[in-house]
């Protein structure tokens, strides 16, 4: 089954790196997601057919207001998850970055079970070894980076410790 989904990701894959779908995919999916969420109560994403996908739930930089966002994620192990600021290859960091700068304290949601996390940017010490670990899952995702004309964010999102005990996203 993971020689299938790799395979089934290394095909598309490149079809999310086309002009087309970077000008389509920030308009269509949010609200294909949102609507699935509603469906399911949750617990189903279009993202999530192809890789790990999550809700942050963040505080807004400025405003102070809660903000959902759906996101691909890279499960790191002992309850930690990489996110990536990718924002479909757009010239400009896409808001949650900045909600997390601003508000490190967040919660994800995975298949319907909201969790606490802790997020942290990481450095520049790391980001090969964690772009690595992305692309393995996938292919030729770090492009966004090289087509957008900056340096994506990379944040660690660590599970913290809640009502039931500590949780791991890698597990999920």
């Amino acid at each position: 089954m993971a020689n299938l989904l790799h395979a089934v990701r290394s095909a598309v894959a490149p079809l999310t790196r086309t002009r087309v779908f970077r000008a389509v995919g920030p308009v269509v999916l949010p609200p294909v997601e949102r609507a699935l969420a509603w469906i399911s109560g949750g617990r189903l994403q279009v993202s999530a057919l192809l890789v790990p996908s999550l809700v942050l739930h963040s505080t807004g930089a400025r405003s102070g207001e809660p903000r959902d966002t759906y996101l691909m994620y890279t499960p790191e192990g002992n309850g930690r998850a990489i996110v990536a600021g990718s924002a479909f290859a757009q010239g400009k960091h896409p808001a949650w970055t900045y909600n997390l700068l601003a508000h490190p304290e967040a919660a994800i949601s995975v298949r319907g079970r909201r969790l606490p996390v802790r997020a942290t940017l990481i450095g520049d010490d790391e980001r090969d070894e964690v772009w690595a670990l992305i692309e393995r899952q996938w292919p030729g995702y770090r492009g966004y980076e090289r087509t957008s004309g900056r340096v994506v964010r990379l944040f660690r999102l660590q599970l913290l410790p809640d009502d039931a005990g500590t949780r791991s996203a890698s597990s999920r």
